[in-house]
């Protein structure tokens, strides 16, 4: 049982505080020694005597003393956020070279997808990766009439701006891949959305097929390619896209490593649900919702990242590295969207 919360306690805390042992009853998957290692680690943040602390004492005298307590350093947590967020920033900024030209694109799933991939998450989500990358080459490819292979940051993000789950792909991806057989960079000035869309959903939807074979899968593959015969949503950002390369990374960062959600987001909670707000991409305007308080649940804002990077700003490594955190591959969106 966790302790009760002291009186600075911010109210993101209280409510992991209030409800984290009802919520792991209530969804038994997560009753791990890993979410509850991310709940605690955050919960003790500030406090000298579980997370140990540094003393100073006045060298003239002897006698006064100044305690500094150490920090978690955890994303989850909204105290600590910004260290990780800088350390995930620098790490990411290594990673790309001034002169290239990157373009923030995201691949959704419609929400008759969602379940699936909560159910399966274990066995989906790398794949996702994968298929979002199959899915950019191809089109460059077809796109140049070459058989390109682009650069890629890919992120997995398993939650929406309402805290839902919502699993969706940011990349980080090149404007234009590298023609192997040639042995040059093909720059591509623009991706066209319509065979973007079509493309993603036949590379995802053959993926989910080939992972989880039953029949509920096959009718619900055959009822989306039904419903979405224009493919699923793209989104490519344009002209907002900062062009110093040391600033893309932080451009990525606010989407896929910022803290779960601000203390200015939420405006009221009773004990047992929460009044909070989010600007929505569907109505453009700022939306309040009322929720339960499990539905902030989110142990880490990201699932896995893959990369596909650049040793020289001409030259590519044509493989994948999947970069997956064994114990937490289906975290992030906790809640049942």
């Amino acid at each position: 049982m966790l302790a009760a919360p002291s009186p600075d306690w911010n109210v993101f805390k209280q409510i992991f505080a209030e409800h984290w042992d009802g919520f792991k009853r209530l969804y038994p998957r997560y009753d791990r020694r890993y979410y509850d290692g991310l709940v605690h680690q955050m919960l003790a943040c500030g406090n000298p005597e579980q997370m140990g602390y540094i003393e100073y004492r006045c060298l003239y005298c002897g006698e006064g003393t100044h305690r500094v307590s150490m920090s978690c350093k955890s994303s989850l947590c909204l105290r600590c956020a910004k260290v990780y967020v800088d350390n995930w920033v620098s790490q990411v900024s290594r990673m790309l070279h001034e002169g290239v030209i990157y373009r923030h694109i995201v691949l959704t799933m419609p929400a008759m997808l969602r379940k699936t991939f909560y159910q399966h998450a274990g066995v989906l989500l790398s794949p996702l990766m994968r298929c979002g990358v199959q899915c950019l080459d191809d089109v460059y490819s077809r796109v140049s009439s070459r058989a390109l292979k682009g650069g890629y940051i890919v992120v997995v993000q398993t939650h929406g701006r309402n805290g839902q789950y919502n699993p969706h792909l940011h990349f980080l991806a090149t404007s234009g891949g590298w023609d192997h057989q040639a042995q040059q960079w093909i720059h591509l000035d623009y991706v066209p959305y319509s065979m973007l869309r079509k493309k993603l959903q036949w590379y995802l939807l053959t993926m989910i097929r080939q992972t989880v074979k039953t029949k509920a899968i096959e009718r619900l593959v055959d009822a989306c390619y039904q419903r979405y015969r224009e493919g699923f949503v793209t989104n490519i950002q344009k002209g907002d896209v900062p062009t110093r390369y040391q600033s893309l990374a932080t451009y990525l960062a606010k989407y896929v490593v910022s803290p779960p959600i601000s203390l200015r987001r939420i405006a009221r909670y009773d004990g047992q649900r929460v009044i909070h707000h989010y600007r929505s991409h569907k109505s453009e305007r700022v939306e309040r919702e009322t929720v339960a308080a499990y539905t902030l649940y989110r142990p880490h804002g990201t699932a896995c990242v893959s990369e596909r990077l650049p040793t020289h700003p001409v030259l590519w490594r044509a493989s994948d590295q999947d970069v997956c955190q064994a114990e937490g591959a289906d975290s992030g969106g906790l809640g049942e969207g």
